[in-house]
């Protein structure tokens, strides 16, 4: 009896060998239960990529068309609007460059003559329908200089202020207008840019400025402001609808005293020596021609670059 009991006492008291084996079964389910709900969770959940700095401007391609309702393929930008588009600006040779733009001419082919004869670059602007105009503009041309329109627009004043019977007038209508300036490339043969004579009025005028400004770009000519009225919109809505164009910086022979002459010279000089290059204007008065006979080839000899209007437009 006491050896039985003790057996049965013993036989409680032993470790089951299948109970560990269990536990670590129930262990590594567990664990790649756990496994399984994370890789779920990570498939589940949204991917939020890093962040990445912006581009100043990205860009665009539109892919080409083929067919019917074909396009070129073009290339956009999302950056700041640009600029009006306009033709690059011309090369000039050397610093310090000099446009000289004889306004007034069709007179007299005789002043033309003179003025090719000190042999530098001059810009000779002729108004259209005086009497010797197309044959100042075919002299200039066989010898190579730039011709010009010298387009007569009404001044402040008018009528008063007498201007050219074919000068253009705010009062006339579009077609007018076009119908006047037809005559004008007529009348200036070769002529590859224009700019106002007097206009002092017209030219402060936006929409008729755009209406002339719309017919040189049309004919593939550039503008010269001359700038008769601090207020004029000649130069600033040119740059606006993509014509190549300048502005006059200096009136060289308001005074026509021959001296007077060399000194609006000389400051245009020292303008283009300081800003890179500058546009004066004067007119084919004799003591001008004397002037500018003297005045020119010295300035040359100073390091003055010499160019046509058309070199310094942009």
């Amino acid at each position: 009896m006491g050896k039985r009991r003790s057996k049965a006492v013993y036989s409680r008291k032993k470790p089951s060998g299948k109970r560990p084996l269990i536990t670590l079964f129930v262990v590594v389910i567990l664990i790649a239960l756990a496994f399984f709900l994370l890789e779920m969770l990570k498939r589940s959940a949204p991917v939020i990529a890093p962040e990445r700095p912006q581009q100043p401007a990205e860009r665009y391609k539109i892919p080409v068309r083929t067919g019917q309702g074909a396009i070129e393929q073009q290339t956009y930008t999302t950056a700041a609007k640009p600029l009006p588009p306009v033709h690059p600006r011309k090369r000039v040779a050397a610093p310090g460059s000099v446009a000289v733009i004889v306004d007034d001419m069709g007179s007299s082919v005789q002043e033309v003559n003179e003025l090719m004869a000190i042999k530098l670059p001059l810009t000779f602007s002729i108004i259209p329908g005086l009497a010797k105009g197309k044959e100042v503009a075919q002299a200039a041309h066989a010898h190579g200089y730039l011709v010009m329109i010298h387009i007569p627009m009404e001044p402040q004043g008018y009528p008063q202020q007498r201007m050219e019977q074919n000068g253009l007038l705010l009062s006339q209508n579009d077609a007018e207008i076009q119908r006047r300036f037809a005559g004008f490339i007529r009348a200036v043969p070769y002529a590859v840019g224009a700019n106002n004579h007097m206009g002092s009025r017209f030219t402060e005028d936006k929409a008729k400025m755009g209406t002339v400004l719309g017919l040189l770009k049309g004919k593939g000519l550039f503008f010269i402001d001359s700038r008769t009225t601090p207020h004029s919109v000649g130069y600033e809505l040119a740059r606006e609808m993509g014509i190549e164009s300048a502005s006059r910086n200096v009136f060289i022979d308001n005074d026509q005293n021959i001296d007077a002459i060399k000194g609006q010279l000389e400051q245009l000089a020292e303008m283009a020596r300081r800003k890179g290059a500058a546009i004066g204007i004067c007119h084919p008065h004799k003591t001008t021609i004397i002037a500018l006979t003297a005045m020119l080839p010295e300035l040359r000899k100073s390091g003055i670059n010499f160019v046509y209007a058309r070199d310094l437009v942009r």
